[in-house]
């Protein structure tokens, strides 16, 4: 890695998570000009809509949380 880059990076590393995630997004968006922001936005909705009406119409299984939650913890070691 180029001295400049691991500066950066090792500045990256003081920063909230939100921060971080902030930052990936804008390095995310700057390797792909074919894809705005706001498209992709306007993506993950129309997905988000997809998946409620399937939701609404009984065409997909769902999981209460609270079993997802108990799972997960189940996998976590002690």
């Amino acid at each position: 890695m180029l001295a400049h880059a691991q500066q950066i990076y090792d500045e990256a590393l003081t920063l909230s998570p939100i921060e971080k995630v902030e930052l990936i997004e804008h390095l995310y968006f700057s390797l792909d000009s074919k894809n705005s922001r706001q498209e992709l936005d306007k993506l993950w909705a129309e997905e988000a809509e997809d998946r409620l009406t399937a939701y609404e119409n009984g065409e997909i299984k769902t999981t209460p949380a609270s079993e997802v939650f108990a799972e997960i913890n189940s996998m976590r070691p002690q």
